[in-house]
């Protein structure tokens, strides 16, 4: 696959997993790697704690997910020079405790197109404490 290519490629997954993803709320259109880590500011071991695995990944992380979220927007996707990485800016707005939250998730893509590592940057107090900003 040649350079463009393969850009286009890691921009559409960034943007598919937003807003078919994590927005339309289907696990299955991220393509996860079966051994794919995420690190993620709220997960049940510990923020600290890197979640391995597909199946883990789906269970422990993701199962909330699609009763939160209301909604996704899209604002820009970013490649790395390798074409190894590709990162999203985005905003997740939450349906209880209402918010949005401004997420940068970071994705680490094979050459099969596969997401083989994620890292996820927000502040998480706007659900775990809200109203902390009063």
């Amino acid at each position: 696959m040649n350079s463009k290519k393969r850009a286009q490629q890691l921009h559409q997954i960034a943007r598919d997993y937003v807003t078919k993803g994590l927005g339309a709320g289907d696990f299955e259109s991220i393509p996860y790697h079966e051994n794919a880590v995420l690190r993620a500011p709220i997960h049940p071991e510990g923020s600290g704690t890197e979640m391995s695995g597909k199946a883990f990944i789906k269970a422990n992380w993701w199962a909330p997910l699609p009763d939160l979220v209301e909604s996704t927007e899209l604002i820009e996707t970013y490649v790395n020079e390798d074409l190894s990485a590709v990162t999203v800016e985005l905003r997740c707005n939450i349906k209880a405790p209402a918010c949005t939250l401004r997420i940068i998730d970071r994705f680490r893509i094979n050459n099969e197109g596969l997401i083989t590592s994620q890292e996820n940057f927000f502040d998480p107090r706007d659900i775990t404490s809200p109203g902390w900003r009063s």
